[in-house]
């Protein structure tokens, strides 16, 4: 999933983010209301994780502007503004979910996990295609009953095929699926990122198609050819 992160205090979002990270997601940081809103009309995300307390543009104005545009992105509110009437206020305004700091990061991350059950493959938080299924929140996969070992780049990938199973992904979808702001994935970098997801995929019925000119296509296949190009 892809979340952007609004936080201008630099140590609480450090660690926001090496756990999203972690826990393999894609993150953006922005320090102030102006680039938060700037950011989601410029990309898409699964997930505004929002602090309140922002320069330039107060975080209720971004979530006001947000949902004013019609958006339902799903905002975590993480703020130190803990009084009854500011909750009550803020999750009127939109908010899915608040979240008072200071705050233990096992507890953020149990709330980012409920939110993004939410969001798995239309509506449903578990996709299953041939043997493979996959936990969208949980970030797990399994070929049958077998635990399928995949790293976060990997499994980033299988999420993103996975959310339009239906649909060709271009290779620009992907890597806006992949990347952050602070990391870059190159064309090499993708090329070996789906040529390492086929072989593991091999015996699952399901395969990675490449559609010459346009992208690419998770679908069923048999499984002698589960791995080809």
């Amino acid at each position: 999933m892809r979340i952007l992160l609004a936080e201008d205090d630099p140590s609480i979002a450090e660690g926001i983010c090496a756990s999203l990270r972690h826990g393999g997601h894609a993150v953006d940081h922005v320090a102030t209301g102006s680039l938060a809103d700037a950011a989601m009309r410029d990309h898409c995300y699964d997930l505004l994780v929002l602090d309140l307390g922002l320069p330039v543009l107060d975080g209720s104005e971004v979530l006001q502007r947000l949902r004013q545009r019609g958006k339902g992105l799903l905002v975590l509110v993480v703020t130190a503004r803990d009084s009854l009437a500011e909750r009550v206020r803020v999750l009127d305004l939109g908010a899915d979910d608040y979240l008072v700091k200071p705050f233990a990061l096992s507890e953020f991350e149990a709330r980012v996990r409920a939110l993004l059950r939410r969001i798995g493959s239309q509506g449903k938080p578990e996709f299953q295609l041939g043997r493979l299924r996959l936990d969208l929140p949980g970030h797990r996969a399994w070929i049958g009953q077998v635990p399928l070992e995949l790293t976060a780049r990997e499994f980033g990938l299988l999420e993103a095929l996975a959310m339009r199973a239906d649909r060709v992904t271009s290779r620009a979808q992907l890597i806006e699926a992949l990347c952050d702001w602070d990391q870059e994935l190159t064309d090499n970098g993708l090329d070996i990122a789906i040529h390492r997801l086929r072989r593991k995929l091999e015996g699952s019925g399901t395969g990675v198609r490449t559609i010459r000119g346009l992208g690419y296509l998770l679908e069923e296949v048999a499984d002698s050819a589960s791995g080809s190009a």
